[in-house]
């Protein structure tokens, strides 16, 4: 029914055009067992030809017509159900933008999102979440046959019409006995799949090619793939060996259904209880009735497999989003820089044990630059997307100009971040499009090339024939632009620039930079930041002097607060951890400074 209302909010079309082809499929199954009684009893009655050319005649065109109809709406349906995919394809993406990504990210969830896209994938012809509407149409179409036949076939006897129908439920029960046991395993195959999926992407990744050749991975990585689909392969025998169980049953089953049913046709015949063209039309009602029960059974197999994968689309599009659960606006919080207040925030992952923050209480004030340091697994980068909104605090709040998070609508919170994050990812539109994130008119072409010269990528820029309008990604485009490590950072910087929100995050900006390269960064950084609050984080401690304050994470806490001179002054954590760096700078560092 999910399936059915779904289907009709999206593309009401389709679900009519299957619904026309219902009659009509009735109809040429009908005319495919009278059409040779028709012809047998003009002939064996002594009928004129022009008689039985005329009621042959009326009878063929009919068939011809409702076949050519049931033909056109069947392309046309084909054409429907497509349209339907799309619309349910794009819910799904919409679905993963709008879920909480601290529910996203989780792995239960992932999981999830994997099983409900395999509603949608094509597998030799068939996607699941269309086979619940399609093979439950072909269940009532035959369901209309198997009644129409049966009534003929009681004219003979109505214990054929009992047998012919008892004994495929024997055939029902092994095919429901397989779909539960091939859903059943479904999560350990997804995890297999899962991992094929990455191991073929990661193999055949341009940006690791590199890495394959040189530390000669080949073996390694084919080693691995073997072993998955080993695995599978596995998985794949024992679902044929209980497929190949289920279609023995079926066969015994059609053996002793068709073989009882002829016996009883023929010994009436025989006898002389049947005349010649009853003969043909029971003859043929009880051939196509054993193919209705069958495909009844077959399609309601099928409906019961795809409605169990469907259920798992229906889950993740069920998931709480959350979007929705505030009513402030960003628009009052743009135009200056805002203060940021953590007041008493922790927070624990899903099925941890301990907290990764605890009882955090800090202020960031308008305009404050704020360095957050510490060693790896203090919690920074879970702090950033605290911060950001990507995740809910388990206890505690945060504030924007004493306004709780919680109470923002989520799209109107994110506008306040322009947010550099430690992992980035680009794709394949051009430079221009991808510090602006948006397409066509709506990107300022001259905004983004400042702001991308700002991020230190002007002579990059200059040696590009295309300049700004350079694609990125050469594997999509015959002339496309690969950047290094450190020339994506900057365009990451750059699309933070461009944003221009109030608060600005950068999560090791400079981890991908020489440091040369780096150093310029640190000179603009100043120029960035001016009229934002900004949160800078970053393992090289050198980069702090350009913050007002320092706070120091350790173990989930801030350990330490002020600043660098302050810190260092003070010889706990910080100063030692900066001594152990020291050796990364030259010697000559004095006062704060250093080369």
């Amino acid at each position: 029914m999910w399936s059915y209302r779904e289907m009709l909010r999206e593309t009401p079309q389709t679900f009519w055009l299957m619904v026309g082809c219902v009659p009509l499929g009735v109809f040429l199954e009908w005319a495919g067992i009278q059409l040779p009684a028709l012809v047998v009893e003009q002939v064996t009655t002594g009928q004129t030809f022009a008689h039985a050319a005329t009621l042959v005649g009326i009878l063929l065109g009919a068939t011809l017509l409702a076949a050519a109809l049931r033909d056109f709406l069947t392309a046309a349906l084909r054409s429907a159900m497509q349209m339907f995919r799309y619309r349910e394809n794009t819910a799904l993406y919409r679905k993963v933008m709008r879920c909480l990504y601290q529910k996203f990210e989780s792995k239960s969830v992932r999981d999830l999102y994997q099983r409900a896209m395999s509603a949608l994938w094509m597998n030799n012809g068939i996607v699941k979440l269309l086979q619940v509407p399609q093979e439950s149409m072909n269940v009532i179409q035959n369901l209309l046959c198997y009644f129409l036949f049966g009534t003929v076939i009681s004219f003979v006897s109505p214990w054929l019409v009992v047998l012919l129908t008892a004994l495929p439920m024997v055939n029902w029960f092994c095919v429901r006995a397989y779909n539960r046991y091939e859903y059943g395993t479904r999560e350990a195959r997804a995890d297999l799949e899962k991992k094929l999926f990455y191991t073929s992407r990661r193999g055949s990744d341009f940006a690791t090619a590199k890495d394959v050749r040189v530390y000669g991975m080949t073996g390694w990585l084919r080693a691995v793939y073997r072993d998955l689909t080993n695995q599978l392969l596995g998985w794949q025998k024992r679902l044929s060996g209980r497929e190949l169980l289920t279609q023995l049953v079926d066969l015994g089953v059609i053996l002793v259904r068709d073989g009882a049913a002829y016996y009883v046709l023929i010994r009436m015949a025989v006898r002389g209880e049947l005349s010649a063209d009853q003969f043909v039309l029971y003859f043929a009602a009880i051939s196509s009735f054993a193919t209705f029960i069958g495909n009844i059974m077959t399609a309601l197999g099928k409906v019961q497999e795809a409605s169990l994968k469907t259920s798992d689309f229906r889950e993740y599009m069920d998931l709480p989003e959350g979007d929705d659960a505030g009513t402030e606006r960003a628009d009052a919080h743009l135009n200056h820089a805002p203060e940021i207040l953590f007041d008493h925030v922790s927070f624990r992952y899903e099925g941890a044990e301990r907290d990764t923050l605890h009882d955090l209480s800090f202020t960031f004030h308008p305009g404050e630059r704020i360095a957050l340091v510490g060693m790896n697994g203090a919690g920074k980068t879970t702090l950033v997307k605290l911060l950001c909104g990507l995740y809910a605090p388990t206890s505690g709040q945060i504030r924007i100009d004493g306004v709780p998070v919680s109470d923002f609508v989520r799209k109107e919170y994110y506008r306040l971040f322009s947010p550099v994050f430690q992992d980035v990812e680009t794709s394949f539109f051009s430079l221009a499009e991808t510090v602006a994130a948006d397409f066509g008119e709506h990107v300022d072409r001259a905004r983004a090339e400042t702001c991308m010269r700002r991020a230190g990528l002007g002579k990059k820029l200059d040696a590009l024939p295309q300049g700004i309008d350079s694609r990125l990604n050469k594997q999509v485009n015959a002339d496309g632009v690969e950047l290094s490590g450190g020339e994506t950072q900057k365009l990451m910087m750059a699309r933070a620039l461009y944003k221009d929100a109030p608060i600005l995050v950068l999560d090791e900006p400079t981890a991908a930079l020489d440091p040369i390269a780096e150093n310029e960064i640190y000179l603009q950084y100043r120029d960035m930041t001016k009229g934002k609050t900004s949160l800078f984080i970053s393992h090289r401690l050198a980069s702090t002097r350009f913050c007002d304050r320092i706070l120091f994470l350790s173990d989930g806490r801030i350990a330490e607060e002020g600043t660098h001179d302050e810190l260092i002054a003070r010889g706990g954590d910080y100063a030692k951890l900066f001594e152990i760096q020291s050796c990364w700078y030259r010697e000559d560092y004095k006062g704060g400074e250093t080369a």
